[in-house]
């Protein structure tokens, strides 16, 4: 019975190909939608991780002031040099501790100049941030104790001054000063929030001091803890320190901020998570439209076609064979419509994440999951036109022109 109502399905889906095209056209949206999103906002999510990742999973970022309205950001105090020492000392379990300090600058080298950021830091930046040289070298001892102006720079701004030229032991001048070259980093790309990792210079703290900022204020501090260490622990640590250091009372509110980089990438996956979550929701309203789509154009079919019915039931067609029909027709129509939804939503969510740069993040338990749903949506909108077909009566149904 099911292989006759199949055959009869598709002669009726051929006989009226236009109206079944625009029929399954919500269906094959509404799918194509489910999967891009989904995606589409999984890669996206990969991409944010990893970026986040780049920046070190073991890291703490010291910031002065809280976050927040209201709060104690404007008044609250910069950083100094004994206490990024004492952290080095008197904090357990950490790999480095390094103080960043930065501007933005004009730089320039023969007739050429880039807008870029310049940072003030020493070589436990490179440590914390597990960033590599291309070529040249890091500070020296000496070079970070004086203050001697020295450089290395970002392979954005090395490609932007020198082009194909080495470097190495050249002169640039950052604003006025002027800075030997001593290395180029490794490149880290763009960010997923656009961000040029490469476009930066980097100077030895005490020189970006004493030549371009002009005081000795330290705005943060980056700790990274040891593989194996828990960072909630070392997080527990700083604070405790900072609370003693900056003179905070009991019951005192803290005038500054540790921000753990595992709880920072756990926040936005839930975020992110959760946004991509509606954003599959929601395409799928648009699957329940496409089938009660399907509900009307079959309840018309069942109206077109009530003598063809009559006439099946005249001659001995049960209530289940008719019923049967009707409802396969539905489902056929929901899982064409699934079946194209899908390469459609896969070519688009391809489509978008090569425009974004993100990775596809292709989901087998989503891509089965939108085609059954499309399926079940013929199932249960195809119903009530089918029943209604079933329950004709063969000579009224015969009665009508």
């Amino acid at each position: 019975m099911l292989a006759e109502a199949l055959r009869l399905a598709l002669r009726a889906i051929r006989r009226n190909a236009l109206r079944s095209f625009l029929t399954v056209l919500g269906i094959v949206i509404g799918v194509a939608a489910v999967i891009a999103m989904v995606t589409i906002g999984r890669g996206t999510q990969a991409r944010v991780t990893a970026d986040l990742a780049r920046l070190g999973t073991n890291v703490l970022f010291v910031l002065p002031g809280q976050l927040g309205p209201g709060r104690a950001s404007v008044s609250a105090r910069s950083f100094g040099d004994r206490d990024v020492q004492a952290i080095r000392e008197q904090v357990g379990g950490i790999e480095a501790a390094a103080p960043v300090a930065q501007l933005p600058a004009t730089v320039l080298w023969g007739g050429n100049s880039r807008v870029t950021t310049v940072t003030g830091t020493d070589d436990a930046l490179f440590a914390v941030q597990d960033w590599q040289l291309e070529e040249g070298r890091f500070f020296t001892e000496g070079e970070i104790r004086s203050g001697r102006a020295v450089c290395i720079l970002g392979t954005t701004v090395k490609e932007a001054l020198f082009g194909a030229l080495d470097p190495i032991g050249r002169t640039i001048r950052v604003k006025k000063v002027p800075c030997e070259v001593v290395g180029v980093l490794e490149s880290k790309g763009q960010s997923s929030f656009g961000t040029d990792l490469d476009d930066t210079v980097v100077m030895p703290l005490r020189a970006f001091q004493r030549r371009l900022s002009g005081n000795t204020e330290i705005p943060r501090i980056y700790v990274a803890a040891r593989e194996g260490v828990d960072t909630a622990r070392v997080q527990a640590e700083l604070e405790r320190l900072l609370r003693e250091r900056r003179g905070i009372g009991h019951g005192e509110e803290d005038d500054f901020a540790v921000r753990d980089m595992r709880e920072l990438v756990r926040t936005v996956q839930m975020t992110s998570g959760a946004l991509t979550a509606v954003l599959g929701f929601v395409a799928a309203v648009s699957l329940v439209v496409g089938g009660i789509g399907i509900m009307n154009i079959m309840l018309v079919s069942v109206t077109e076609r009530t003598r063809e019915i009559g006439i099946r039931l005249a001659i001995g067609a049960l209530e289940g064979q008719v019923m049967a029909q009707f409802l396969v027709e539905a489902v056929v129509l929901s899982a064409v419509g699934g079946a194209i939804g899908v390469v459609f939503g896969l070519a688009v969510a391809w489509a978008v994440t090569e425009a974004l740069s993100v990775p596809l993040r292709l989901d087998p338990a989503v891509l089965a999951g939108a085609f059954a749903f499309s399926a079940a949506i013929g199932i249960l909108f195809g119903f009530l036109p089918a029943r209604r077909a079933a329950r004709l009566d063969p000579i009224e149904a015969l009665r009508r022109e």
